[in-house]
């Protein structure tokens, strides 16, 4: 295959990229081989990321052994936890297309060959991944770990059970100090947050779609074997780059199909559907909601992880990880194994040399004829309220259906502060609108609010509806991602106080129950709101951003 970095390095019209080289301390056999970026998301915003610029040592020194040139970049990740329940928050999703546009200007720039992608936090899995399917030069993925769980009185805990404890506190049931004493010991030291949240979500569906090593997903990140996995990763980005396999060879329909099954089959977030639908959309596959509710149908939900369920990715790890997951799969013909990864070989040979054996009487990954649920759990709803559909998690949700009355917040921060002072009620649809991708502007994730709601006891008495997102830690009967969004005048931005709403799963339906004559009124009467951002970042992304149904993805205006 052609060598890109032969266009900087060869020729005497390249002796002063040459020189700049030597300054690093390149010599001329270092230049005479293909270069490799190494690119991590490193800094001291989040413990997902603060380790990754040690990892990516590990990841060069498996570049050099693998026989080609490591040269090492970093980009931006926003810490979803720290930016949750605040104005940060609107800067998350964005990042994910910040991280994939930076990659792909580094690698154009410097005509690098190759890449490893090392990620931590939510946002960077998918924007390193979407990186390098748009690049399309031999790339791997590898996550930069999960952290370890928190132990209190014999409990595990996660950063998640601290935003519910936020809730319990503002109801009277516990105190401050039992409050503090949760905050000191959820999150021990560094790693993405341990439950099947957004960040393990991603990891788990970086093995299904072929672009990670195979274990590659849930051992820790403070584990001597994720040095090992990273030195690995290295290794075979040199070996793909002898292959010729790029991207594009392994992101198929089919791995795409593999990456929904993974999702349902582990509860995943849902922010694993709007990320699948943007990296589909990098890939130039046409990949939509029909496909995401066709194999949630026949896909069993397996893995009893939280915040559903009762254990965290470190559990898995000790018991298989993910490629126990993929051969309980792939021995019932869920999951297509002759699918191409980045070994060089297939899902089902991959499997096949780990000769995985199941530690006996397990309870974190049922059998597949003896499912916690028999389809999967990422459901996509659709109806008067959300035309172009709406997204719900259901691992861990009771009810089918709920009917309720509306009351309606224009910000997060509106409905916060509402349920902080009390003034949610059973029964009540909580409605947060004008949070959309153009709205808000970056879709918010709704992690304080729900939280506070489950602290306070409310998780199983009230249901929620957002054109904004939801944490991968979120939990109950909350739906996301409704589309149309309120700022372009979707039905959402039509609902008031005392509506009655209706979510049904049965039927996958999310209905705003009030006539089309006086829709057609509010209709008339509607007028969009101000932008929240004229200027920067945030206002370029809301001018060029798209629906969630399609993944929130950003397209060049035409020119």
């Amino acid at each position: 295959m052609k060598i890109s970095s032969r266009n900087v390095v060869e020729g005497t019209a390249r002796a002063p990229h040459r020189a700049m080289y030597k300054a690093m301390g390149l010599t001329n056999e270092d230049l005479s081989k293909s270069f490799v970026g190494v690119c991590h998301t490193g800094n001291e915003a989040t413990p997902c990321n603060i380790h990754l610029p040690n990892l990516a040592q590990q990841a060069k020194q498996g570049v050099t052994e693998g026989g080609a040139t490591p040269r090492e970049f970093s980009t931006i990740a926003v810490s979803d936890g720290i930016a949750m329940g605040h104005e940060g928050m609107k800067s998350s999703l964005i990042s994910r297309e910040v991280i994939a546009d930076s990659i792909e200007l580094m690698v154009r720039a410097h005509q690098y060959d190759a890449l490893v992608g090392i990620a931590g936090c939510d946002k960077s899995l998918p924007g390193t991944m979407m990186g390098m399917i748009r690049l399309n030069i031999p790339s791997v993925f590898v996550y930069g770990g999960t952290i370890m769980p928190g132990m209190l009185d014999g409990r595990e805990l996660t950063v998640v059970d601290v935003y519910e404890a936020v809730g319990s506190y503002d109801a009277g049931k516990i105190s401050a100090e039992e409050l503090e004493n949760i905050e000191n010991v959820a999150c021990p030291n560094a790693g993405s947050c341990g439950g099947m949240f957004t960040a393990n979500t991603m990891a788990s569906i970086s093995e299904a779609i072929g672009l990670s090593l195979p274990g590659s997903a849930s051992p820790p990140a403070e584990d001597d074997r994720r040095n090992k996995m990273v030195l690995e990763t290295g290794k075979a980005c040199a070996k793909l780059l002898q292959l010729g396999i790029k991207p594009l060879d392994i992101v198929t329909f089919e791995a795409f199909e593999n990456s929904i099954t993974m999702l349902n089959a582990v509860g995943g977030s849902t922010n694993g559907i709007l990320h699948l639908l943007a990296m589909a959309n990098e890939a130039g596959i046409n990949l939509t909601y029909d496909d995401f509710e066709r194999i949630r149908k026949k896909t069993p939900h397996l893995a009893d992880m939280k915040p559903g369920g009762n254990y965290v990715m470190n559990s898995l790890d000790k018991i298989g990880g993910i490629p126990l997951v993929m051969k309980k799969l792939l021995d019932k013909n869920l999951i297509h194994g002759d699918s191409l990864t980045v070994t060089g070989k297939t899902i089902k040979e991959n499997l096949e040399e780990l000769a995985i054996v199941e530690v006996p009487d397990q309870q974190i990954i049922k059998p597949v004829e003896q499912p916690i649920h028999e389809v999967g759990t990422a459901v996509i709803l659709k109806g008067t309220l959300a035309p172009e559909g709406g997204v719900i998690k259901t691992a861990g949700v009771e009810m089918t259906e709920f009917t309720g009355t509306a009351k309606v917040f224009d910000r997060e921060e509106y409905a916060f502060e509402a349920v902080s002072k009390g003034e949610i009620d059973e029964g009540d649809v909580v409605v947060i609108r004008y949070e959309g991708p153009k709205g808000g502007p970056g879709m918010r994730e709704m992690l304080s609010t729900t939280a506070a709601l489950v602290g306070q006891g409310l998780g199983k008495k009230v249901a929620m509806v957002t054109d904004g997102r939801f944490s991968g830690g979120t939990r109950g009967f909350m739906i996301g991602h409704v589309a149309p969004e309120a700022f372009v005048g979707g039905p959402i931005a039509l609902v008031k106080d005392g509506d009655k709403i209706s979510i049904k799963l049965e039927d996958n339906s999310l209905n705003l129950h009030v006539s089309e004559e006086e829709l057609s009124k509010r209709k008339e009467q509607w007028r969009r709101p101000a932008p929240n951002y004229s200027t920067g970042a945030l206002a370029k992304f809301a001018s060029l951003v798209g629906s969630a149904a399609n993944g929130a993805i950003t397209k060049p205006a035409e020119y």
